[in-house]
């Protein structure tokens, strides 16, 4: 899977990414990241990518030639476009569905703002998704965007080492992931649960359901109306308190 980069900052998006999970993945040709550098397109003598608003206002906005330009050393003049996420709180949120739906695609390109935005005529021109990390203020779109590659390499296969980590961790289902444990089996009083150290898989399983559809009822009950859930599963949750009705 390829990703590009359009951005003012490239050598942050590739130090970011270059290390953990997406650096290996890079190694190994899984995954390919193109940073593009915005400024490299600017005919200013002095490189300018932004200017003044018009009707006036604090701060500069992005031009929309400089990143045109960009846009075009990437799909060239015909061919397949590939879809281009332009990082903006007015977005939709990004989440586990929406990174499993992206990480279908060949190609993404993510558009990363910065100063006061960008011109709107450029948005219209190239951007297919509006995408959210969160109601908040960044200074750029790099920190999203990073996140956003992070989440959607990890389900490109063979990224991860053990296949089922994509498909068993946090959100899976709806659900917040059940507790963690590893040696020692006491820590500061605090011992491994015994089913854990049973051996019996039937009850360990059941047991990491339980404590997923805990966690999830008592840090993220907002998952729950979406969660697949079986007969069993509503009526532990009604044993916590739970009402689906």
């Amino acid at each position: 899977m390829v990703f590009h980069v359009l951005t003012l900052f490239p050598e942050m998006i590739r130090d970011g990414l270059n290390t953990s999970v997406t650096g290996r993945a890079l190694d190994k040709g899984l995954i390919s990241l193109n940073a593009v550098n915005i400024r490299d397109f600017s005919t200013d003598k002095h490189l300018h990518v932004d200017d003044y608003p018009y009707g006036g206002g604090a701060g500069m906005v992005m031009q929309p030639d400089p990143i045109y330009r960009a846009y075009r050393s990437i799909v060239g003049e015909g061919g397949k476009r590939p879809r281009v996420l332009y990082m903006t709180p007015q977005g939709s949120v990004f989440d586990q569905p929406m990174a499993e739906e992206l990480a279908g695609e060949e190609e993404l390109i993510f558009l990363c703002g910065h100063y006061e935005g960008v011109d709107e005529r450029i948005l219209e021109e190239i951007v297919t998704d509006y995408v959210s990390i969160g109601d908040y203020v960044l200074t750029g779109g790099e920190l999203p965007a990073m996140v956003m590659i992070d989440a959607i390499s990890r389900l490109v296969p063979g990224v991860l080492n053990n296949e089922d980590s994509a498909e068993f961790e946090s959100f899976h289902d709806n659900l917040l992931e059940h507790p963690h444990y590893t040696r020692p089996a006491s820590f500061l009083g605090k011992e491994v649960p015994e089913v854990l150290l049973s051996g019996h898989h039937a009850r360990i399983e059941e047991w990491r359901r339980q404590e997923s559809l805990k966690r999830t009822y008592e840090r993220r009950p907002d998952l729950l109306e979406k969660a697949v859930l079986d007969k069993k599963d509503l009526a532990y949750l009604k044993s916590l308190g739970y009402d689906k009705t």
